[in-house]
């Protein structure tokens, strides 16, 4: 089921929002060669509760960490792991989830661990850039397909990477995982029509290479997650969004300056 939510519940998303961004501003300083993931985790955690929220992937689907933290070929739901540091060169994606007062927000940032690669910069912003223009179709009326179709055209066909397919963007609210499903890939006037007040994640997945993932297991934490099939670079950027009659709102932004257009 998908509800539609009122200006005041969009406004109590925001909040939570907020405090989501407020972590990975954080962390925009905190990343550096050397860091070790679970100083990741601490300090989001950490934030979270200081600001009166929860971190909401703890405990979901018995997961039992605040963020979830996955670095070069590791495509999503990596895990912090203490003594893994981070190397001059990585890229590493943050994912977490956020509930103040029993309103979600979700995001995911990719950032640059020292100095990376001329192909790294060049993966992480045409990522960037997938975002927002999966978030410029975000309009009532458009479909869903409207997204995606956007999204893959320019990610593969105007980029030549790998556009992930098996993992993709949903809605929130009042769970962290909600109706609809937001690919993002697809086809151009398919899928369900968008309306006022539905909220929802886009959240490209991006490899050099192929657009295949495949499962790794981490015996030592007993974890499964997802890498991109021949090993390539991997990047991630995600924000929540509503629909609104004055175009997409961008509710987890880290830049209301960079973002003016999609602020509430």
């Amino acid at each position: 089921m998908i509800t539609l939510k009122s200006p005041r519940e969009i406004e109590k998303m925001a909040e939570s929002g907020a405090i989501l961004a407020g972590v990975h501003k954080g962390l925009q300083k905190l990343i550096k060669p050397g860091l070790d993931t679970w100083e990741i985790e601490e300090f989001a955690d950490k934030y979270i509760k200081d600001h009166g929220a929860y971190p909401s992937e703890k405990g979901f689907d018995g997961y039992k960490f605040a963020t979830c933290i996955s670095i070069n070929d590791e495509v999503a739901h990596g895990i912090p792991r203490k003594g893994l540091k981070l190397k001059d060169g990585d890229i590493v994606k943050v994912d977490l989830c956020v509930n103040k007062d029993g309103f979600e927000s979700d995001s995911c940032w990719t950032y640059a661990v020292g100095n990376v690669s001329d192909e790294l910069k060049k993966l992480m912003q045409v990522t960037h850039d997938a975002l927002y223009i999966g978030i410029d179709q975000a309009v009532i009326g458009n479909r869903i397909g409207d997204i995606g179709a956007a999204i893959q055209d320019y990610v593969e066909n105007k980029n030549g990477f790998g556009d992930v397919r098996e993992l993709i963007g949903h809605g929130i609210q009042p769970t962290i995982h909600e109706a609809p499903n937001v690919p993002a890939y697809g086809n151009a006037g398919q899928g369900m029509r968008l309306r006022e007040g539905m909220t929802i994640t886009i959240e490209p997945m991006v490899n050099t290479g192929t657009w295949q993932i495949t499962d790794r297991y981490d015996k030592k934490d007993d974890w499964t997650y997802y890498v991109s099939a021949d090993g390539t670079p991997s990047a991630q950027y995600e924000h929540t969004l509503a629909i609104t009659k004055d175009g997409p709102k961008i509710l987890t932004s880290q830049d209301h300056e960079a973002d003016k257009k999609y602020m509430l």
